[in-house]
């Protein structure tokens, strides 16, 4: 199969590459030299440098737009869980998906994945939301809430 690189994949893309359950959030990508450590595995650095970069392209396709005429919220990774299930090499090709599972007043948690023929990593991490000064918790507009409860399944915690 052809994979997109750096585009949001559909579900029948995500299911051709091998996913059970596609994600709110996909996109492809492949291991580059620089990302292999003194064994020819990937280094750890570079998984988190993967899920950053989609956690951007996430934030920007889904929630930028919710703040459209009001300052830009700064978001803040308040914390992250990382789990490494099997290592991977150069040349192989990834997919890395990303979804909203909860989110309270002013963060949220997502969960995201690294899949080559088979899951390879995953990460939960707490997203803050702030407020451009940094000063202060930015609230989650209600479009946004909505849109993260009919597209990612989210659940509102209090």
């Amino acid at each position: 199969m052809d994979l997109a690189f750096h585009t949001p994949l559909s579900p029948d893309a995500q299911r051709q590459y091998g996913l059970d359950v596609p994600q709110p959030f996909a996109m492809a990508d492949k291991v580059r030299f620089s990302e292999l450590d003194i064994l020819h595995h990937v280094n750890n650095k570079a998984y988190l440098s993967w899920f950053e970069t989609l956690r951007v392209a996430y934030f920007n396709q889904i929630f930028a737009h919710h703040f459209n005429g009001m300052p830009a919220p700064r978001n803040v990774l308040r914390n992250a869980n990382v789990h490494y299930v099997k290592e991977m090499v150069l040349d192989e090709t990834y997919i890395a998906t990303a979804r909203v599972v909860s989110f309270r007043r002013t963060s949220y948690v997502m969960e995201q994945q690294i899949w080559s023929g088979d899951l390879r990593a995953t990460m939960t991490g707490v997203m803050v939301l702030r407020t451009p000064d940094g000063q202060s918790g930015y609230p989650l507009p209600e479009a946004l809430r909505a849109t993260l409860i009919k597209n990612d399944g989210a659940v509102p915690e209090s």
